[in-house]
């Protein structure tokens, strides 16, 4: 009997994931036992991790999509579809145009999105980086600004240990914020603060997720005369005085607000009923070892959408794919899953416009920061600019 494996999400991890299984089973898709399904909500693939480089105009809209199904080996059937309902007792989908995807095996892969809207005043008052639009809007502002204080902010999900979207992101922005003003030359006349919430995923009063990061920012921040602070976890917005408020009893006026907002599942996930996240944010209990979300058969999740205490990032999402891929050929073939995810994330940190810091940690082991180099900015370049489209087609 035909195995049906489909897929849910267009991202980085359900493209890599769906390329990766046709390798893996490719006997058995050429004799029929075995399809492929991937379902998107939308035609086009986006390079998301480089909308942050849009707020710096470094690139724009054309430069970051691909035709989904140009990224897709033949073998995958792709449909543009949004699935609205999860049946899981009954193994199948539901989407918006009222079609029924039946499966044997799933994967969800629907990422997260940004939700300004649950802090009060701050989708009125706040600039972010994570979708194009919003990227956009505020390149507009910081390539405008002539004087005044850009205040940086981290909101963390209330999830115990799930953090924020891109771990590494608002410090990365921070730098590249320095960089950018200097080459505008204005950077003398805007303050830049950078703050951290009390509670950050499993430590307190940091200004990193991980101690061994966050012990070297502050002379980072010293030699560019970036003021931080320890401790401001975001609770309101004044938007008509520009005026940002702590949980901690702090007020900080702002010219410019570049927050890291708040973070939910999509909704046909916090729908479903199967999260147990705080919040009704809407994360996945996700096997660390397996990648299999608790309590269902045949379901696996990647990426954004998982419970666990690794970075919402697509340096997760090469590391989980390869895991999901070997753990369904097992169950197909052998009758149970044989692989395990060590917590594995690795990236090029862009650390100001030109410079990059590689980095990796996993489950067990903190990133350990290098010194930034001009070769490590190249090598982040690279991926920018073409690497990233043979990751997401299995390639690399």
């Amino acid at each position: 009997m035909n195995k049906r494996i489909v897929i849910v999400g267009g991202g980085v991890g359900g493209t890599m994931l769906a390329n990766q299984l046709v390798g893996k089973l490719y006997p058995e898709i050429l004799r029929g036992a075995v399809s492929i399904t991937l379902l998107s909500n939308c035609p086009d693939h986006f390079y998301k991790p480089a909308f942050m480089y849009v707020a710096f105009n470094q690139f724009f809209e054309e430069e970051l999509k691909r035709p989904e199904r140009s990224l897709l080996r033949p073998e995958i059937a792709f449909q543009v579809e949004e699935v609205t309902a999860f049946d899981f007792v009954g193994q199948h989908l539901k989407t918006r145009s009222g079609k029924r995807f039946d499966y044997d095996f799933l994967v969800i892969a629907t990422g997260c999105v940004p939700a300004p809207e649950r802090i009060e005043g701050l989708k009125e008052a706040g600039d972010h980086f994570y979708q194009y639009q919003p990227a956009r809007q505020l390149a507009q502002r910081l390539s405008t600004i002539e004087k005044g204080r850009i205040f940086i902010t981290v909101s963390f999900p209330h999830t115990p240990n799930v953090p924020h979207q891109c771990g590494i992101a608002p410090v990365e922005t921070t730098l590249m914020l320095d960089d950018f003003l200097r080459r505008r030359g204005v950077r003398e006349q805007v303050e830049i603060i950078y703050t951290y919430p009390t509670v950050a995923q499993l430590m307190r009063n940091c200004l990193f997720l991980q101690r061994p990061t966050g012990d070297v920012l502050p002379a980072v921040f010293a030699q560019k005369n970036i003021h931080h602070q320890r401790g401001f976890t975001l609770s309101r917005v004044d938007a008509d005085a520009k005026i940002a408020y702590s949980a901690e009893g702090d007020a900080q006026p702002f010219d410019i607000l570049m927050a890291t907002p708040p973070i939910r599942a999509v909704d046909a996930v916090l729908e479903s009923g199967v999260s147990q996240a705080a919040n009704n944010e809407g994360w996945l209990p996700t096997n660390h070892e397996t990648l299999q979300v608790y309590g269902l058969e045949h379901v696996y999740v990647i990426g954004d959408t998982v419970d666990l205490p690794v970075s919402k990032a697509g340096g997760a999402c090469h590391n989980q794919a390869p895991v999901i891929a070997n753990n369904i050929a097992a169950e197909i073939r052998l009758g149970a899953p044989n692989t395990v995810y060590d917590g594995r994330v690795q990236a090029v940190a862009q650390m100001g416009l030109n410079a990059g810091m590689p980095l990796w940690y996993d489950y067990t082991h903190d990133v350990l920061p290098t010194p930034p180099t001009r070769l490590g900015g190249l090598l982040r370049n690279g991926f920018n600019r073409g690497l990233y489209w043979a990751v997401a087609r299995g390639l690399l």
